[in-house]
């Protein structure tokens, strides 16, 4: 029987939604250069491409806006739910358990129709960012902000998490970074959804499953590893000696390295952009320069190009957004990606069973146990 440690490079569905080439680094959506949708786009418009495989026209994204707009606000139940968690959770243990809790609550119960999943898919991914917002305010002893009832899905973040409106540039350049995120084809958590789909599972368990999957530190959280080293380096004159260092003590660096891509990750290309822009309008490039340095290093004496983790730690820092909301942040963006795997799951479903190969001993006689040693 062929095997593979980690499915590495082994086909396990046939999927029209993400077009993942590593060899070129290249990456589209239904056919649609990620960079131009970068360039041209908005997340709101990429979700819908992502839910119904076609970029929508003006009354087409003028709905799927005000049906997110309409569902940005949680359950009450769902909020008193969440105050109910210890200060010390864990962001990513709180949206897991938060989205779980969202299946009690969902006006479709029952209704497992098309239509009905991709209202599902709508209100979870309008859901999320207020999730992620209200506990960043509860863990810190403050009240959680309502959504605002117009705006982006970016600047509406944005707003709940730091209690201002942001400015349009930075706004756009978090928008971005959301269709940069939106999907990647099998990645761990999205075959996670996906083979809790092919059980007939409801959408809210197949997401749950992603969200656990994603919480692991060799799946999610990449970035604030990320962050905290280049914390702990502090100046830009000390990046390339702590770097050095590092990989002659063995030390793995976060942010290299991907098990598709052979080249740039063309998600990468946007972020380190983003990352000297920020730079540049805050006044304080050490992040960026610094994320250079190490760049430039482990290119050169490693072989590893940045994916998209490394710089997008920088960019979410200066920001203003707390480190660990990285990965949840992630998942706010993923979700888009997320649902459309599941509807696409469920349109053509066969339960996902893979094979193991069996490596342990063979024929082995059972003893009685009074005479096992």
């Amino acid at each position: 029987m062929a095997t593979t440690d980690g499915l590495e490079d082994i086909v396990a569905a046939h999927s029209q939604i993400c077009d993942l080439d590593g060899k070129r680094g290249r990456l589209a959506y239904y056919g649609l250069d990620v960079h131009d949708l970068a360039r041209y786009s908005t997340f709101e418009e990429t979700a819908y491409l992502l839910w119904h495989g076609v970029l929508p026209t003006k009354a087409q994204l003028a709905d799927v806006i005000a049906q997110l707009l309409a569902n940005r606000a949680l359950p009450t139940r769902v909020g008193e739910l969440m105050r109910l968690m210890p200060t010390t959770a864990t962001p990513m243990d709180v949206l897991r358990t938060t989205v779980s809790s969202l299946s009690s609550f969902d006006p479709d119960e029952g209704d497992n129709s098309v239509e009905a999943n991709r209202r599902r898919s709508i209100r979870l991914t309008a859901l999320v960012p207020t999730i992620i917002a209200a506990w960043d305010h509860l863990r810190n002893g403050k009240e959680p902000l309502e959504p605002l009832t117009g705006g982006s899905h970016a600047a509406n973040f944005l707003y709940m998490l730091k209690g201002e409106h942001p400015d349009e540039a930075t706004a756009k350049m978090l928008d971005v970074v959301l269709i940069l995120h939106a999907d990647h084809e099998l990645n761990a958590s999205t075959f996670a959804a996906r083979v809790t789909a092919a059980t007939l599972a409801s959408m809210y368990a197949a997401i749950t499953a992603a969200i656990g999957a994603l919480s692991g530190p060799l799946h999610g959280g990449a970035n604030e590893q990320v962050m905290r080293m280049l914390l702990r380096i502090g100046e830009v004159d000390k990046a390339e000696s702590y770097i050095q260092g590092a990989l002659e003590r063995k030390e793995r660096i976060m942010g290299f390295g991907h098990r598709v891509y052979r080249t740039e990750d063309p998600r990468a290309t946007h972020l380190r952009q983003f990352s000297k822009e920020l730079g540049e309008r805050t006044g304080d490039s050490r992040w960026y320069e610094m994320s250079h340095i190490i760049e430039e290093y482990i290119k050169s004496h490693k072989g590893l190009y940045a994916n998209v983790d490394f710089y997008s730690a920088s960019v979410y820092y200066m920001m203003g957004i707390p480190i660990d909301l990285d990965t949840p942040i992630f998942a706010s963006s993923r979700m888009s990606g997320w649902t459309a795997h599941v509807l696409e799951q469920y349109a053509n479903n066969r339960l996902i069973r893979p094979r193991a190969e069996y490596v342990g001993p063979k024929d082995v006689e059972y003893v009685p146990i009074d005479e096992r040693g």
